[in-house]
């Protein structure tokens, strides 16, 4: 079901019961998401990366498929994260931004919101998620726990993922106390306790079918990693500038980002880390002979950050595209997604134009689950099974609440950008061709009025204003 009209009363929907048609499903493969955190398209060896090691996240792109024009939701995390869980873009999803709660998390998802991990708990799944949440603290509506997830284990504030070495850790409604991290000590490193419990999922569920959604909070600032074999692998490799922030003692903040010595070793190290955690789960599946009945996703919830010491442009972490994470260029929205289901899936490159709010149908038809509240996503399992036809969008739309707003469209090749777009009457509109410039380096809005206010047309079409986040001044 395409919705591309919503309005307020979209808020007040009530979620309908799941509707499983068990009749026509096939045998229900386990299901695997794995989202890093601002990590560049660029950022990995199967689109191109030349100074960083990524082997186990190339072998599933190379025995499976890579995909060229996919999209995460926005180009900031909760409104990234929001679009991929239910099924919607940035003008219709419920979480538009980065919305601080006190004294712990960020603007709950309303009881009425759907997500896909509640879809597949309907459809029979047992679901997990270890990593960063973001889209409602501990007791809200908006908790992993009431969104689908029978168990939750990582940060479930996006404020306290900034810190590497954190004071506390969530399971499920349960605050697990890293002694010894308390801001001037560095003990716990939080991504290998998240990557253990992870593990201890596969392991746990292997006879039932599962969900393990791994959003793992690297390689986002702040830029640090113990002194182990992934860090002394790049330690001596780059010419550095280090980087003054805010250190652990007695004057470290939550929010803060470290000082780094050499942030480019550290970043590199920090995108290794994730390629080891791949391995690790994808021999974990081998191991219990399930990988015939697996589908891995990789992908990340917005383009590569320059926070905290990063150096995007060096590691060349966007490609060839323009603009990082908090722009609606290319570069901010483009993201790797790689798929691998061995001898379901044929390897090959995929060309298809997707989104994070195509996950949902795609999940939903994978297990034949209906999904019963709006979206604006198409399934792209025709793609990935290479029979019947794929249903292509007559557009995409991305909007971003920041910096005087910003809204993107594209619809074909064309792409719109619309900046300061909270104030109409000052916005600014640039007009790409990304067929004859990907890179979007040349602005061709004046040469082409009547595209301009066709997708313009489409753009204000695409939004419907929030009352929890407001765009229009």
């Amino acid at each position: 079901m395409n919705i591309h009209h919503f309005t307020l009363s979209f808020f007040l929907l009530i979620t309908i019961p799941c509707i499983i048609f068990a009749q026509d499903s096939p045998s229900r493969p386990n299901i695997v998401f794995i989202l890093a955190d601002d990590l560049g398209i660029g950022d990995i060896g199967a689109y191109g990366q030349l100074h960083i090691r990524t082997p186990n996240i190339d072998q599933l792109a190379e025995k499976g498929i890579l995909f060229h024009n996919f999209y995460a939701g926005t180009s900031v995390c909760a409104p990234s994260r929001s679009s991929l869980m239910t099924g919607q873009h940035t003008g219709h999803t419920y979480i538009r931004g980065n919305k601080e709660i006190q004294p712990e998390g960020q603007e709950p998802l309303s009881e009425s919101v759907e997500t896909v991990a509640m879809l597949l708990q309907c459809a029979g799944y047992v679901t997990g998620a270890f990593g960063k949440w973001g889209l409602g603290m501990v007791g809200s509506s908006g908790d992993p726990n009431r969104k689908g997830f029978d168990t939750f284990f990582g940060y479930n504030c996006q404020r306290q993922s900034h810190r590497y070495y954190p004071t506390h850790l969530w399971h499920n409604d349960k605050k697990i106390i890293l002694e010894g991290n308390d801001l001037t000590q560095k003990v716990h490193y939080a991504p290998e306790l998240i990557q253990e419990q992870a593990l201890d999922f596969i392991e746990t569920n292997k006879d039932k079918p599962f969900f393990l959604f791994v959003p793992t909070v690297l390689p986002h600032a702040e830029l640090t990693v113990p002194d182990d074999d992934f860090y002394q692998a790049y330690a001596h490799t780059f010419e550095e500038t280090a980087h003054k922030g805010n250190d652990y003692g007695t004057q470290a903040t939550v929010a803060g980002y470290s000082s780094v010595e050499k942030p480019r070793a550290t970043h590199a190290a920090m995108v290794s880390r994730i390629d080891n955690h791949v391995g690790q789960i994808v021999q974990k599946i081998e191991a219990l002979g399930l990988s015939e009945n697996t589908i891995i996703i990789f992908s990340s919830d917005n383009g590569p950050h320059r926070e905290g010491g990063a150096d995007p442009a060096f590691f060349q972490s966007a490609l060839h595209y323009r603009g990082y994470k908090r722009e609606l260029y290319e570069g901010g929205i483009r993201v790797p997604f790689i798929v691998n289901w061995p001898n379901t899936i044929a390897p090959g490159q995929q060309q298809h134009v997707a989104a994070f709010w195509d996950v949902m149908p795609t999940l939903a038809e994978l297990t034949a689950t209906a999904i019963t509240s709006p979206t604006d996503g198409i399934s792209f399992l025709p793609s990935l099974l290479g029979n019947g036809s794929q249903a292509e969008h007559p557009y995409l739309y991305w909007e971003f609440h920041e910096d005087g707003g910003r809204q993107a469209l594209r619809s074909g090749d064309w792409k719109l950008i619309r900046l300061q777009a909270k104030q109409k009457e000052k916005s600014v509109l640039e007009l790409y061709d990304l067929d004859k410039d990907p890179s979007e380096q040349h602005n061709i809005a004046d040469k082409h009025p009547e595209v301009v206010k066709q997708l313009s047309a489409l753009m204000d079409e695409a939004h419907v204003e929030s009352p929890i986040f407001p765009f229009r001044n």
